[in-house]
């Protein structure tokens, strides 16, 4: 069985012109009226402009009873420990524990390195002040008061208030196939990468499988999920929108992105068995992002029709 999640477009509906956040409440009501166990938004603050993440997920929280909520995936590199624990923590409040922090290091692209300098964090160090930033949003969480004099904060006696709904905080999710996504997963909750292919999931899985073994933790208590971008339709026709959708998204062309990302166009029995086998790979929780701003909708509904029946059993 897998659980299946969907992606609000909030990247897509900025860049539409169509920023208005009510169509993307509706989106994410309707996701959880049809049976979808999550709800996602991504992160970006000039690479790619949209809508903020955690504020836009306690909107959400207030609309919806059921569904986790998630980032795919927030930066907290970008961020302070101090304001990054408050937010979060205040989120899972209002959601009662639904949240899923799912979290990433960042790409190295020209446009996220400007993102970075914006914000004053020097591009090189978003590894380390990412990883020192969520344990100190951990040790907040805790609700003792903390002190820490680390590599990039400094934090003497402090303590956050009200700490998360859910004792120690929300389940962090790492993003990315790399080194330290594989590392830092094996010491977190769960495993959210983009892997093309089942074969490539299947070989990071080990990888973080052993690392955890080796900290002392199950492997069965990481969930192993995948971020994908799909379309259904005819094979031709959403073959066309797919990679209108990945060139236009990205400014890059779409074959490269298909080499790096799941996606997947055509019919909804191809897909489900494309599905299957990264279901046998390991996957457990799979997000679907519907390539396109117009027909999200559209999407959603047949993908509750046509995919979830299938996803929900074993696959």
């Amino acid at each position: 069985m897998i659980e299946a999640g969907v992606l609000l477009p909030t990247r897509e509906s900025v860049m539409s012109g169509r920023p208005a956040v009510g169509p993307m409440l509706a989106m994410a009501e309707r996701a959880e009226a049809l049976g979808f166990t999550s709800v996602w938004v991504g992160d970006s603050l000039t690479a790619r402009p949209r809508h903020e993440p955690l504020t836009l997920l306690a909107a959400v929280a207030a609309r919806t009873r059921r569904v986790a909520l998630g980032t795919a995936v927030l930066l907290p590199a970008l961020r302070h420990p101090l304001v990054l624990a408050h937010a979060v923590a205040t989120v899972d409040r209002v959601s009662e524990g639904r949240l899923i922090l799912g979290v990433g290091i960042a790409g190295d692209t020209p446009a996220t390195r400007k993102e970075f300098e914006a914000v004053g964090v020097p591009f090189r160090e978003r590894v380390g002040r990412c990883i020192e930033t969520l344990d100190i949003c951990r040790a907040l969480w805790q609700g003792q008061r903390v002190s820490r004099h680390g590599r990039y904060w400094t934090l003497d006696d402090i303590s956050v208030g009200p700490t998360p709904h859910r004792p120690g905080g929300p389940p962090i999710w790492w993003g990315g196939g790399g080194p330290t996504a594989l590392r830092e997963a094996a010491r977190a909750q769960g495993w959210f990468p983009i892997h093309p292919s089942p074969e490539r999931f299947e070989e990071g899985g080990r990888r973080v499988q052993a690392a955890a073994r080796e900290a002392g933790r199950a492997p069965e208590d990481i969930t192993a999920a995948l971020y994908t971008t799909i379309v259904l339709g005819e094979p031709a026709r959403a073959q066309a929108e797919l990679e209108r959708f990945l060139s236009t998204y990205y400014d890059a062309p779409a074959a490269a992105m298909v080499a790096r990302q799941a996606c997947y166009a055509g019919p909804a029995e191809g897909c489900l068995e494309w599905m299957s086998r990264f279901a046998t790979a390991g996957v457990r929780h799979i997000l679907l992002r519907f390539a396109g701003a117009a027909d999200q909708i559209a999407q959603l509904e047949r993908a509750a029709r046509e995919l979830l029946p299938g996803l929900t059993r074993s696959t």
